[in-house]
């Protein structure tokens, strides 16, 4: 049963946690693309880079920080007995 300390927390780690993962997606989402001439100097598997991002790199990083949000959600849910069977 979660007390209200414990569901203090669990919004404190929580709020945290969004903030990070917004501002990894803000960084993939639009720093990345208004740097793509710049970083179209950089060639990565034989394509420049700021088309690389803009194109593939940023969909799979999207993708991957689904996941480990989820997993870092979780764990966060776990340990303040917030957890759902």
């Amino acid at each position: 049963m979660a007390t209200d300390s414990n569901k203090a927390i669990h919004w404190q780690r929580t709020r945290g946690l969004m903030i990070v993962h917004l501002v990894i997606w803000f960084i993939f989402s639009f720093v990345v693309h208004w740097f793509a001439p710049q970083l179209n100097k950089v060639s990565f598997i034989g394509f420049p880079l700021g088309f690389y991002m803009a194109a593939q790199g940023s969909l799979i990083v999207f993708v991957v920080q689904l996941f480990v949000f989820a997993k870092q959600q979780e764990t966060i849910d776990r340990e303040c007995g917030m957890a759902e069977d």
